[in-house]
């Protein structure tokens, strides 16, 4: 299955184009032939004398996010991918915060696991029944 821009619901740059695959990128989300793009992005280097047609690519090739590896299966998913590409630090920092969470809880878990009541209960309170 190929996937495209509509698998990620996104503009990004495809992985599978020629040069950055901005072409591909789009031909991908706006269902335009990628070779009609690259024909037009040609047309448009000779008709400008080059620099402003390949500064507009080099800048399409910033500003679009390279596409996901693999489909999202949640929006959470997205929202961390879209994090990550345009702030690494930010997305870096929701997911310390994330598993600082995670270890809070775990060691409430261990709390009362290992608290000398909860094993006390547990040897005879099951005994009582």
């Amino acid at each position: 299955m190929q996937k495209t821009s509509e698998t990620y619901g996104g503009l990004y740059r495809s992985r599978n184009g020629w040069i950055f695959g901005v072409c591909r990128g789009l031909q991908e989300s706006r269902q335009i032939s990628a070779g009609a793009l690259r024909l037009a992005l040609i047309v448009l280097a000779f008709l400008s004398g080059f620099w402003p047609a390949i500064l507009l690519y080099l800048l399409a090739a910033i500003l679009m996010k390279p596409a996901p590896t693999s489909p999202f299966r949640a929006e959470e998913e997205r929202e961390f991918y879209d994090s990550y590409t345009s702030s690494r630090a930010m997305a870096l920092n929701r997911l310390k915060r994330t598993l600082e969470r995670l270890d809070r809880r775990v060691q409430r878990i261990e709390d009362v696991v290992t608290n000398r009541e909860y094993d006390w209960n547990r040897r005879f309170g099951s005994g009582s029944e």
